[in-house]
Formats: C-alpha cells, sequence, structure tokens
C-alpha cells in the first residue's frame, strides 16, 4: 500500500523580500532555532553545502560552534570521509 505524504507550504530564495526597517521586535526576542532532523536541532537555521570548495572538517566545526551543520562532501574516499568526521567528532 503506497504511503500518502502532505505536501508542507515552503520558501525560496524567491519568494522573500527583506526589507531593511525598524522593529519592535528586540534581537534577544527572537528564535531562530530549528531542526535538521526531529533528533537534531540547529540554533541557527544554517547547513553548510556538501560541496568540496566548502564543507570539509575544518568548516563543518566551525558551522557546530555556531549552533548549524556541515556536510562532509562525498569526494573523498570512503576512509577520508570517515577521517572528516572522526576530526569534528573529536574537536573540543
Amino acid at each position: 500500500m503506497a504511503v500518502v505524504h502532505q505536501i508542507r507550504e515552503a520558501y525560496t530564495f524567491d519568494d522573500v523580500l527583506l526589507k531593511p526597517g525598524l522593529s519592535d521586535i528586540l534581537p534577544s526576542d527572537a528564535d531562530i532555532r530549528s531542526f535538521a532532523t526531529p533528533a537534531i536541532p540547529l540554533n541557527i537555521p544554517i547547513i553548510a553545502s556538501a560541496m568540496d570548495t566548502v564543507t570539509e572538517a575544518r568548516m563543518a566545526i566551525a558551522m557546530a560552534q555556531a549552533g548549524g551543520l556541515g556536510v562532509i562532501h562525498r569526494n573523498f574516499d570512503p576512509e577520508g570521509q570517515a577521517a572528516q568526521v572522526r576530526q569534528v567528532k573529536k574537536y573540543e
């Protein structure tokens, strides 16, 4: 039996225009937390691209420190990917 998923409304960059101006909302009152998955919370809703010119261990560490997520690219061999992930996981 087929599973039917409800399609939720979503926006892309072309759908949103940010207009500069004064606001009654204080930055300390804004909550931009989000979830990459139900088990992976993000303090900032930003995921670094899995491109070889963008995200390796150093970028993934920086993203994690800022509250986001970095996806290690696939252009490593499996051992190289595992080494990158270990480097991120062991970072303190």
